[in-house]
């Protein structure tokens, strides 16, 4: 425990390091004067001033006290809706005001606007100017001839200069617009074109020289220079904070220094500019609140930095803690954990600063909101593989695991060390020979205390039942037969059924599928386990024995092993493993207690296991393979398969989550977290992903084509950062625990993967629905390939990912905004999963599919480059192909 405490205090310490480390902090030339002018809105929020954003006298007054301190004169876009209450109101001040007047295509707007900045202009003597328009020209509102109009009718009836604000390019390439306006009011900013914070001054002093000489002997204003604080970042131009207070500092040293005159955009920030692009609400040098963003003087430093390092430390060592908990935790694997939690740590300061920094209107509120309430199961489904990861990598080496040839309690002389075993065989509609197979293991047992009870359920065709009849009695009394019809509950039912039937004296229930060839020391091994009055189950892994069959079917086999070698054995760890209805021994009196075999799940096993556990019983698990079954047929069946165990498990959450509740079971805390984080990284990360893929593709057209509510890092970082820790986690441990070779593993892979949709569907059918029909997987070789491709919306939406990703890779060509191509990377991972089932579907139906293509293959290759093979690849395995080596000699 001191080892661990003092890895948790050395990662935290590390982790405060480099926040001191990374801390930003820029110098700048000192600005100690007064602005000579800055741009001013009055309103607030993030409604539209056209709207309802109507300013009150008091707020502007509270405004024009605070920007006195700041400024001498303030430059305003519009002589209506409020706007004209502020020069009256910036004399009390002492501010000179530059009035404008909004011209668009509308006239009648356009006359009530010119009218008011006259008035304006003629009833207040700190009036020091009229700009006609903004950007007129530029946003294509107005001609130049037109505009030019307009300025005139002004000039006529005012007695302060008048000019209208253009774009600096507007004015060189239309120098009748400069002849017609008192002084030339020139709008220069670099981030729209693509100067970088480094080359924005030089730029604008560049621009200034320009028009000077273009125009000698003109007044020349530059009405508009800034730099956007927040917001994305439009090819090589980076807003922030450090690089807007940097530009600024740098641009008024330098415009004080040549006797530049102009005018800063703007002094408040204005959150109902959210259609000008990501950096629109973030021009000001106030934020919205009305406090500086920055100082004009010193270092330019993050005030708030500090608190997000606090905020990321406590974080971090908030989520540490729970590694005290583990028992015998090594120093790695602390180091690791320790590790992960402190960089959630970083990520939630990232989060709350960027919440604190940004303004949201109703759609990127909601967008956000639901993002991160997305990312939060998201994060704990990564902090629980990366926790697996450390303790399989870096931990103890399975102490609970039942080991072959180290059992439990070895058994001794005499009938009392061989309780009765009871082994029940449900089938229903199973081919008869490979239930014969089943049955004959069974009768090879080395064990001499059991009986066999095979039920076959709802199969009135004599061809299924008659022969398994006639080979129960050939194989003698140990066996019982039982044939029933019109069997309600599915497997459950049958299995109710075969307890009545069950011996009396017998203490323990075995369970296997119709298709299990068992090894004949499996009770041997096994039964032993239940010397110890506390355990009430057992349980072994699934394994098939026709891995051979395909290629599909070799690397579903290694999907199937990736569970009962790595999650059972952990889980096992903290006596909390998941019970599947095959290669399982129960103790009778634990399967009284728990209520025996209910039908009102389809994962009657799992259900039943579950409440085995809640009573406060041991289980065991052990990874040796006793017993080999059947995969399923066809792709369809390993989907309808997956999609009757997801079905299952979200039809025993409902059922079972009150029981979690502290006091309402005998589950540990350890059994509760261990169920909990399972469902979770099964349903949860299945769904979640299917969930997150759809509302992203429904979120393209509205980054693509509007160029709003861009999903920002906090958001899309996180996708990529699970995804990662997924593919390592799989990687891993596989390499640590699954002994399969690199191929076996890249299919297994893509056969989890392709099998996301049909869980959430699952999880779906789950939430709207209370009972769906047990659906029997067809092995065995007798099921006929569907005429349907098994694909279908699994290829629809993948393709929509990709796309969507093109779409956004495309329409970001000009503007290079480097978050819509991590947007795009982010669609590209999620339609992997889905390509991954189309992959498996096209597979199936494909001459690859088979092994002899690939021995084929490989002869005629070595033809090709001349050599001639003497022996072909084998197969040398029940549950896997080796290929043998081949060995040649020159032709």
């Amino acid at each position: 425990m001191r080892a661990v405490v003092a890895v948790l205090l050395f990662v935290t310490a590390i982790h405060a390091a480099m926040w001191g480390v990374f801390r930003d902090r820029q110098e700048a030339p000192d600005f100690k004067g007064i602005l000579p002018s800055v741009s001013y809105a009055p309103f607030e929020g993030t409604a539209h001033p056209d709207v309802d954003n109507i300013p009150s006298v008091e707020k502007i007054r509270a405004d024009m006290k605070k920007l006195a301190t700041l400024t001498r004169a303030i430059r305003l876009y519009s002589s209506t809706g409020g706007v004209e209450l502020v020069p009256p109101i910036a004399a009390e001040f002492g501010l000179k005001v530059t009035v404008g007047a909004w011209i668009d295509k509308n006239s009648d707007r356009n006359d009530r606007e010119i009218d008011a900045a006259i008035n304006l202009a003629k009833r207040n003597s700190n009036v020091i100017g009229v700009v006609v328009g903004n950007e007129t020209v530029f946003r294509g509102e107005q001609k130049v001839d037109e505009l030019i109009g307009l300025i005139k009718k002004v000039k006529k009836s005012v007695n302060v200069p008048v000019t209208t604000g253009e774009i600096w390019n507007i004015w060189r390439d239309n120098p009748e617009l400069a002849s017609s306006v008192d002084f030339i009011a020139a709008h220069v900013l670099p981030y729209w074109e693509n100067f970088t914070d480094k080359q924005a001054v030089d730029q604008a002093v560049y621009l200034y020289g320009l028009l000077r000489d273009k125009f000698p002997g003109k007044r020349i204003v530059i009405a508009e220079f800034g730099w956007p604080s927040a917001g994305y970042n439009l090819r090589n131009a980076e807003p922030g904070t450090f690089e807007q207070a940097s530009v600024l500092r740098n641009f008024v040293t330098r415009a004080e220094a040549i006797g530049m005159e102009y005018n800063i955009v703007e002094a408040i920030d204005q959150p109902w500019k959210f259609f000008e692009g990501g950096v629109g609400p973030y021009w000001g040098i106030l934020n919205a609140a009305r406090e500086p963003k920055f100082s004009w003087t010193g270092p330019i430093v993050n005030e708030n930095y500090w608190k997000l390092a606090t905020l990321a430390l406590l974080v971090g060592v908030l989520m540490s803690l729970p590694i005290l908990r583990l028992p015998d935790a090594t120093v790695l694997q602390a180091l690791v954990l320790s590790a992960a939690a402190n960089g959630v740590g970083a990520w939630a300061a990232t989060v709350f600063a960027y919440w604190d920094g940004h303004y949201f209107v109703f759609g990127s509120a909601f967008a956000l909101t639901l993002g991160l309430t997305l990312l939060v199961p998201l994060v704990l489904i990564a902090m629980a593989r990366i926790e697996e990861i450390a303790a399989i990598g870096f931990g103890r080496s399975p102490r609970r695991l039942l080991v072959k040839g180290q059992s439990a309690e070895p058994a001794a002389a005499g009938a009392a060390t061989f309780p009765k075993v009871s082994i029940h065989v449900p089938a229903y509609f199973e081919p008869p020979e490979m239930l014969k197979q089943t049955l004959d293991a069974v009768a090879r047992l080395d064990y001499p205390n059991f009986e066999c009870v095979v039920i076959i359920n709802n199969t009135p065709d004599p061809e299924f039942w008659q022969p398994i009849q006639d080979h129960c009695r050939a194989l003698g009394e140990r066996f019982k037969f039982i044939n029933a019809e019109k069997v309600q509950g599915f497997k459950a039912g049958a299995l109710r059924i075969a307890m009545d039937r069950t011996a009396a004296d017998a203490e323990i229930i075995g369970i296997i599928d119709a298709d299990y060839v068992v090894q004949p020391d499996w009770l041997k091994d096994l039964v032993p386990a239940f010397a110890d009055p506390h355990v009430g189950l057992v349980q072994a892994p699934q394994d098939h024995r026709d891995g051979d069959t395909s290629l599909m079917h070799y690397i579903m086999n290694g999907e199937y092993a990736g569970f009962f070698d790595i999650g059972m054995v952990q889980r096992n760890e903290a006596n909390a493993i998941i019970v599947h209805g095959t290669m399982c021994l129960i103790r009778r009196a634990a399967m009284d207690m728990a209520g025996g075999w209910n039908g009102d799940t389809i994962c009657e096993d799992t259900d039943l296991g579950l409440a085995i556990i809640e009573h406060g019983w041991l289980t065991h698990y052990t990874n040796h393979r006793y017993g080999h079954g059947l995969l399923p047929d066809t792709y369809e069946a390993f989907k309808k398969q997956r999609h009757r165990w997801a079905y299952g498990g979200f039809q025993i959450v409902k059922k079972h989550w009150r029981r979690f509740l502290p006091g309402a079971s005998r589950l540990s805390p350890d059994q509760r977290r261990e169920f909990a984080l399972g469902w979770l990284n099964w349903l949860g990360a299945e769904s979640l992903g299917v969930l997150v893929a759809i509302l992203n593709l429904i979120w393209v057209p509205i980054v693509a084509f509007a160029d709003i509510a861009i999903p920002d890092k906090i958001l899309t970082l996180p996708i990529i950062a699970s995804f990662v820790v997924s593919l390592l986690h799989f990687v891993v441990l596989y390499r640590l625990r699954v002994p399969v070779k690199w191929g076996q593993m890249l299919g297994a892979m893509i056969a989890a993967m392709s099998v996301q949709w049909t869980v959430s569907r699952a999880v779906a059918n789950g939430l709207i629905t209370e009972h769906l029909a047990f659906a029997r997987t067809s092995k065995g070789g007798f099921s006929l390939m569907s005429v349907e491709f098994q694909a279908f919306w699994e290829a629809v939406i993948g393709i929509l990912l990709l796309v969507g990703a093109a779409v956004l890779v495309v329409t970001n060509n000009q503007k290079e905004v480097r978050e819509i191509y991590v947007f795009a990377a982010v669609l590209v991972l999620e339609s992997l999963p889905f390509l991954s089932a189309v992959a498996i579907a096209i597979l199936e139906n494909s001459r690859v599919n088979a092994f002899s293509f690939w021995r084929h293959a490989g002869v005629r290759t070595l033809e090709l480059i001349g050599l001639r093979p003497v022996a072909m690849p084998t197969v040398v395995s029940n549950s896997q192909p080796v290929a043998s080596e081949i060995h040649h000699e020159a032709s």
